[in-house]
């Protein structure tokens, strides 16, 4: 069974930057995701890529802001987060996807979350 733990969230002012880690026990042979939950709100989807990195998918909130890499030789999935805004307060987290749909946006298709990293945006 595959573990995931994530990393580098923090603190950081409205238009900072934080960059995300995801590490895995072992190789991940699919789709990557990084999701993010704010309380009180369902967690939703913010980036995922392909086992290979040559697709990668965002959110519309976080499109041209975030982009989302791989290093499979490291077993990690990165998060690069530019221009960070208030809304952008949230737990992240990282989880393989596991499902045969085609549709990488619907959490239902991960699993093996990670315990997830929080990032707060101060304005």
């Amino acid at each position: 069974q595959v573990q995931l733990v994530e990393s580098g969230g923090g603190l950081v002012q409205a238009g900072g930057s934080l960059r995300l880690s995801c590490a895995a026990s072992g190789r991940t042979f699919s789709t990557m995701g990084w999701f993010r939950q704010a309380p009180g709100k369902v967690r939703e989807f913010v980036a995922a890529i392909s086992w290979s990195g040559s697709s990668t998918y965002y959110a519309d909130s976080v499109k041209g802001r975030f982009t989302i890499s791989r290093d499979n030789a490291k077993n990690t999935v990165y998060l690069q987060m530019n221009s960070l805004k208030p809304e952008d307060t949230a737990v992240y987290y990282c989880a393989v996807k596991i499902g045969t749909l085609q549709s990488v946006y619907w959490a239902g298709e991960y699993a093996y979350w990670g315990q997830g990293t929080q990032v707060t945006v101060s304005s």
